[in-house]
């Protein structure tokens, strides 16, 4: 180990020694984030809560806080494992005192989250920079857009804790809204933006998703107004008639699930009037023809004059697979789903394929309750939204190793994806 003017340690391998050191492969997180600025970007973002004769800094507690959930913590006390490596992660905060700093955080939370995600922001736009080519807005253009997810999941609450509230499947906690970007075949993704919300939170309400999209959007390198060049892609929830309006607005790309409008029988005989020749074969998860699925425009088959001009309604049906539940608007025994996109250009199948690759976000909000989310431990709300901008700083930290680290090693073109 060798000391350093910065936060941490830096260490040294030795393969004559014997002495093993614990969590010494925390030392990735601990380089990618001195790399991209975060260290010293969270200090001067967090000084307004940094006491004059304080001896931990707070963004130090609150970077140590994210390292230990992304070596599998998963509340404030497991900063512990920190702190039984000094000559890893130099000293670290006592629980009493990690306790105060979370709590003087959340007491002005609003200015708080708007200083971490600041820091997050310009720790971002130097990942993406020193990424090249492996970044997810590398050439990116209408064609080849940022893909931002959003999507929501379920956060199940074991104690009483300030607006938490039965979920629609029962349950009890919160409702929490996600945006992340996606990177694609190659890699995972990272969280962009959250909207911590009561259990009770509506799926498809318009306004949660405009903040989520508005604070995604200032997460992007180069600024929030991006155009056609960002696509928001979310899964029925989004498919609104004022969401919508509101993405056209903005001039932004979306891909969002859709419900066919009319009665079921309606429905049911326009797509049966459907010719065979119009059906196109649908591809799988690889690109490949996908056997028993076909896609089909739509657009002119139904009345959309109240949705916004340029939109483009797309239709698939395939064979369901075996032990699936049809659904009353399926037809003829077939599976029908329907999304609603701008984009102009491109085959069916690829838009599609496009439009479905949207699960990946399902496994981004996997990882990040793997990341501490799947409990909030915290019994005020307002504590309980810093703890979420940690989780989403865990996220960052591990997506961005994968990213600059785990890119151009033959042989590991999954490394990424680990």
């Amino acid at each position: 180990m060798k000391k350093t003017t910065g936060p941490y340690p830096v260490l040294t391998v030795d393969g004559g020694g014997s002495s093993v050191v614990p969590n010494a492969g925390a030392t990735l997180l601990l380089r990618t984030a001195q790399a991209v600025g975060l260290p010293a970007g969270l200090s001067q973002a967090l000084a307004p809560w940094r006491r004059p004769l304080a001896v931990h800094d707070p963004a130090k507690i609150v970077l140590d806080l994210a390292v230990s959930l992304a070596i599998g913590g998963d509340c404030l006390a497991d900063i512990a494992q920190l702190r039984a490596a000094p000559e890893v992660f130099g000293r670290v905060a006592s629980d009493p005192t990690v306790s105060r700093c979370i709590d003087a955080l959340a007491a002005d939370a609003s200015a708080a989250l708007t200083a971490i995600n600041t820091a997050r922001a310009a720790a971002r736009a130097q990942a993406w920079a020193l990424a090249g080519e492996n970044a997810p807005d590398h050439a990116a253009d209408s064609s080849a857009p940022v893909v931002i997810d959003v999507d929501a999941t379920l956060v199940s609450a074991h104690s009483e804790k300030e607006a938490a509230a039965p979920t629609f499947k029962r349950g009890f906690g919160f409702h929490p809204l996600w945006a992340f970007v996606d990177h694609g075949q190659a890699g995972t993704g990272e969280p962009l933006a959250f909207v911590l919300r009561r259990g009770n939170a509506g799926s498809n309400t318009v306004v949660d998703h405009k903040k989520v999209i508005t604070a995604a959007l200032a997460q992007l390198p180069g600024g929030p107004t991006r155009g056609k060049r960002v696509l928001v892609r979310i899964d029925g929830a989004g498919g609104t008639h004022e969401l919508l309006a509101w993405l056209t607005r903005r001039r932004l790309s979306y891909s969002v699930g859709f419900t066919l409008p009319g009665d079921l029988t309606s429905i049911q005989a326009k797509l049966a009037a459907i010719p065979d020749d119009v059906w196109e074969p649908a591809y799988d998860a690889e690109g490949q023809l996908r056997a028993g699925a076909w896609v089909a425009e739509v657009t002119d088959l139904f009345n959309l004059s109240s949705w916004p001009a340029g939109m483009r309604v797309i239709v698939r049906k395939e064979r369901p697979h075996p032990g699936a539940q049809l659904r009353i608007t399926d037809l003829d025994g077939l599976r029908i789903t329907a999304f609603a996109t701008n984009t102009r250009k491109g085959q069916l199948a690829d838009l599609e394929l496009r439009h479905r690759r949207r699960a990946r976000a399902e496994d981004r909000i996997r990882c990040a309750k793997d990341t501490g989310l799947t409990n909030l431990p915290l019994h005020d709300f307002a504590q309980n939204q810093i703890w979420c901008a940690i989780v989403a700083l865990a996220c960052d930290l591990t997506a961005w190793m994968q990213t600059l680290a785990l890119t151009g090693h033959p042989g590991h073109e999954q490394a990424r994806r680990w």
